[in-house]
């Protein structure tokens, strides 16, 4: 199994994770499916199977453990699979305001968005600069270029995983290796059910499937791009966002990121 082209995908078991498995798969790559509900999982993994013939292991992981990210490592390594792509996809949301949500809530949200996917990238980058080959997609969010209002936790998990994901980029460039930060807006997903944003703004507007963020993802992702914005319109607001003075651009985030 060492010289096939496997793609690992956290969060797989819906929304742009599911997705982001679906380009891989269609393009060849084998892959490992890894999220906490198992029926979602095999489900989609007979479906990848059925459709393009590749192979599909899947693996049951809570990566709010702090050991899970080791054990997910060990347990790929044991298949003699050797990584080409990571997909950092797992993380969720919490809206509402910082004090209003139990800080037991914030810590998870902490420990899945920034701690799991910081030991992920050290557990797998150093296989993929050995081979000079693959890298890794951070899905973080149009989020992470603002401070956010009333989901001021997850803003804040995202500016980290920008920053990570960027500096990683020019540390593994000159070894032939590619770590992308994917930064979508708003998504038609289950996230924001799970996080309790449905009735806001940042909701109330169109929304981008999963199935183009994957694809814009990965297509940028195959060609090199440190950060990749899918949305013409999202891409306008990364830019404007870095330009207008910081207490404008909180002050936009709480406006949109408040209920109706």
């Amino acid at each position: 199994m060492a010289n096939i082209r496997w793609t690992v995908v956290t969060g797989a078991s819906g929304g742009v994770g599911a997705d982001m498995a679906r380009v891989f798969s269609g393009i060849g790559h084998n892959l490992v499916l890894v999220a906490r509900r198992r029926d979602r999982l095999e489900a989609l993994a007979d479906e990848l199977r059925q459709r393009n013939g590749g192979l599909v292991e899947v693996i049951e992981a809570d990566l709010a453990d702090p050991g899970a990210p080791q054990a997910l490592f060990d347990a790929i390594a044991a298949k003699e699979i050797a990584v080409h792509t990571l997909v950092n996809n797992a993380g969720f949301g919490l809206g509402g305001d910082f004090v209003d949500r139990p800080i037991a809530e914030h810590i998870n949200l902490i420990d899945v968005n920034i701690g799991a996917l910081t030991r992920l990238c050290h557990l797998f980058l150093p296989g993929m600069l050995a081979r000079r080959q693959g890298g890794i997609i951070n899905v973080a969010s149009l989020a992470s270029f603002l401070a956010g209002p009333h989901m001021a936790s997850y803003y804040a998990s995202k500016a980290y995983v920008l920053s990570l994901s960027e500096a990683l980029y020019e540390e593994a460039r000159p070894h032939g290796v590619v770590v992308t930060a994917l930064c979508p807006g708003a998504t038609e997903s289950g996230f924001g059910e799970r996080a309790g944003i449905l009735d806001t703004k940042l909701f109330a507007g169109r929304k981008m499937s999963a199935e183009a963020v994957a694809r814009i993802g990965v297509e940028g992702y195959r060609a090199g791009h440190a950060i990749v914005v899918p949305g013409a319109m999202n891409r306008i607001t990364a830019q404007f966002s870095r330009l207008m003075p910081r207490f404008i651009s909180r002050r936009v985030a709480a406006s949109v990121n408040q209920k109706k």
